[in-house]
């Protein structure tokens, strides 16, 4: 394993279990009255600069806004797009 793939995969691996974690923890909180919760923005800022993947396990695993709009499409849009992006850069290697 190169030097980069190593750090990508340690910086993927923070960024989904602390993404699992604060989903987590948002779901335990809403379960409490008047306790602060995390706000949607800052789990989908998590989607955003990777974590989506363990986002979307996390709301099956907690069953945590699931239903939740416009969250879920927001979610599904960051999913969609890094997805074809990753699409994009593995074909372009592939084609080196």
């Amino acid at each position: 394993m190169t030097g980069i793939t190593s750090i990508v995969l340690v910086y993927l691996i923070i960024i989904w279990l602390s993404t699992l974690l604060l989903f987590r923890i948002d779901k335990k909180r809403a379960q409490q009255k008047n306790a602060q919760r995390i706000s949607e923005r800052k789990l989908l800022q998590l989607a955003l600069i990777g974590g989506w993947p363990a986002a979307l396990l996390a709301r099956r695993l907690f069953r945590h806004k699931t239903t939740k709009q416009p969250f879920s499409t927001l979610l599904y849009i960051i999913a969609g797009v890094e997805t074809v992006l990753l699409l994009a850069v593995a074909a372009y290697v592939l084609n080196q």
